[in-house]
């Protein structure tokens, strides 16, 4: 059926899902966003009202957007303007945010982050960040930014770590928790370490577990280890246990 889709022109995509059963709806938009051809992403987005569908063939469509395997540059802008300015349903709005980060963070391992749409798609979740005033609307810009996994945001989310509520700070140590070892550099590990040992507030059980992770498994100093089993010993037994066993996988 994709197959059939690449070849097929907008008027003919743009037909087919005006004139679909409403149940055929979620399959045939899931297609046309696997296709990725100009036409299905331009028929795509004739189709598709962000202030009319319901929010259920949305959500299939943003979706599909964040799991596409090698999305492109127009799969990024078609959902940039989808949610550009709209007045949207809560959900679609964090799934859209999430799926920008995701489709941020996959262009540019695929060497495209020069792309003007992928550096419009990082400012949007920066620039939203920076406004964001409630708690929930912080945690969904910093999933955004984790599913991203852009070096050059690892400084907003050590401060959104240490500085932040319980919520902000375990979404942004889990963030922090998918880069790869060349990213963790002596600065995040020195903030994980606060986190961890609680030098400037206390934190929340699976933030300190989180920041503990990060130092054990991104080649771990010997005084790290012997800290945080000094530090398992005083915690509860399931928590000490745990420790103990990312300690025994880390050696």
């Amino acid at each position: 059926f994709i197959q059939m889709l690449r070849s097929a022109k907008k008027r003919d995509v743009l037909q087919l899902l005006r004139r679909a059963p409403e149940e055929m709806r979620p399959f045939l938009v899931e297609a046309a966003v696997a296709t990725q051809s100009v036409a299905s992403l331009a028929a795509l987005s004739d189709f598709l009202d962000f202030s009319k569908e319901p929010s259920s063939l949305l959500e299939k469509f943003l979706y599909a957007a964040a799991f596409s395997p090698r999305p492109s540059g127009e799969l990024l802008h078609l959902v940039l303007d989808k949610l550009d300015g709209k007045q949207l349903a809560p959900e679609t709005w964090e799934t859209g945010i999430v799926a920008v980060g995701s489709l941020v963070g996959k262009l540019c391992q695929q060497k495209l982050c020069g792309l003007q749409v992928v550096e419009r798609g990082l400012e949007t979740i920066l620039r939203g960040l920076r406004g964001a005033e409630e708690e929930p609307e912080v945690v969904i810009y910093l999933l955004a930014l984790g599913n991203a996994m852009l070096p050059e945001t690892i400084p907003t989310l050590l401060d959104h770590a240490e500085n932040g509520p319980t919520a902000v700070t375990a979404a942004a140590t889990s963030a922090l928790q998918r880069f790869p070892t060349p990213h963790i550099s002596s600065k995040v590990k020195r903030v994980m370490r606060r986190i961890f040992h609680q030098k400037r507030k206390s934190y929340d059980k699976t933030c300190r577990l989180a920041a503990a992770e990060i130092l054990l498994h991104n080649h771990p100093l010997p005084m790290d280890v012997i800290n945080i089993l000094l530090a398992a010993s005083e915690m509860e037994m399931e928590t000490a246990t745990f420790l103990l066993l990312k300690v025994q996988n880390s050696l």
